[in-house]
């Protein structure tokens, strides 16, 4: 049994990871962190019904938090996860950081991009992106992981096998993206809230969100050639789930990219590239950690599209740091993972 604390738990994606791990046989959620609700209890703050009911909200106090676990999931802003990070790793506890904080190899990049001075550069060439499915091998030897932002991750894992096996253009790579509202975290902000989300629908960050250079970086990486990519996000009147749709120039016919892809894929569980001509909708991957990929072809225009729907609070955040946490300590990848749709 792995003892973790989870450090912000009263945000969507700490309370996510507490709920998967209710049934992990693994894991227990040994610590849970919140200033302001230090001292009340799960069910006292959300009338929490679990296992985990009467656990109690401490101070991040990480010297005497590093005591009682084996790891630490970061669920705290950009900026303020790298520090917790260091200290947990001095004291030997493992770490998954949900920030941006480790995400970039490139330290100079993830300053002009965040606007924070990184204090450990030394621990970004350590962390591990955790993008389960196309780094594995790396998670399994890690300290340090780094999980994916969620527009990313709906973006990364159809392309990243097409650059790396050079069956698209590098160029143009667009990507058009769609997130519920909790991608946007716990904020009390009138731009999300539910009279000016609703019956709307709207683009957001055009040409400058944060997301795009990570994008390009883990994409670059793969590559030859550094990639430029064109990522705009819009916001959907949902609670949950991103829907992505790439347009890139296919250097092969779409069902030889089909088939490619359920290759690349066929030992990854949470993977599925659905048939040619089939949409994957938000509704089938709602509440589960998968994500489905469709492949199109628009020969008269010459372009492939690409479409993949994940659940951004599962697969995009909290489902993926559980996958990767069960790769670290060498578990079944699947273990707790949802598969069933909320929908069905």
């Amino acid at each position: 049994m792995i003892k973790a604390a989870v450090i912000g738990a009263t945000g969507y994606t700490g309370l996510e990871l507490i709920r998967l791990s209710e049934n992990h046989p693994y894991l227990e959620i040994s610590v849970i962190t919140s200033r302001e609700k230090s001292g009340k209890s799960l069910k006292e703050v959300f009338s929490w019904n679990g296992k985990y009911a009467e656990l109690v909200f401490e101070e991040p106090n990480v010297k005497k938090i590093a005591e009682k676990v084996q790891v630490a999931f970061l669920c705290v802003p950009s900026g303020k996860a790298q520090e917790m990070a260091y200290a947990f790793l001095q004291k030997g506890v493992k770490v998954i950081d949900f920030s941006a904080d480790f995400r970039f190899k490139n330290v100079q990049l993830y300053e002009s991009t965040y606007y924070i001075k990184h204090n450990y550069p030394e621990l970004c060439k350590k962390a591990v992106y955790g993008l389960t499915e196309i780094f594995r091998k790396e998670i399994e030897k890690a300290e340090l992981i780094a999980n994916p932002g969620c527009y990313p991750t709906s973006a990364l894992l159809p392309l990243i096998p097409l650059v790396k096996e050079n069956l698209i253009e590098k160029e143009p790579i667009i990507i058009d993206s769609k997130s519920g509202t909790s991608g946007a975290g716990r904020k009390a902000e009138n731009y999300y809230s539910f009279c000016e989300v609703n019956e709307d629908f709207k683009a957001y960050k055009i040409a400058e969100h944060r997301h795009n250079p990570e994008i390009e970086e883990k994409l670059s990486f793969f590559s030859d050639t550094e990639i430029r990519a064109i990522f705009t996000p819009h916001l959907l009147p949902i609670n949950r789930g991103i829907f992505s749709t790439i347009y890139v120039k296919f250097r092969t016919k779409s069902e030889k990219i089909n088939e490619y892809l359920k290759d690349y894929y066929k030992d990854s569980p949470f993977i599925e590239i659905v048939p040619i001509g089939k949409v994957p909708r938000i509704a089938e991957v709602k509440g589960t950690n998968f994500c489905k990929i469709g492949i199109f072809e628009d020969r008269k225009r010459n372009l492939g599209i690409i479409v993949s729907a994940i659940d951004n609070l599962i697969k995009g955040a909290s489902g993926q740091a559980l996958q990767n946490f069960n790769v670290m300590f060498g578990f079944p990848e699947d273990t707790a993972l949802p598969k069933v749709s909320l929908f069905v």
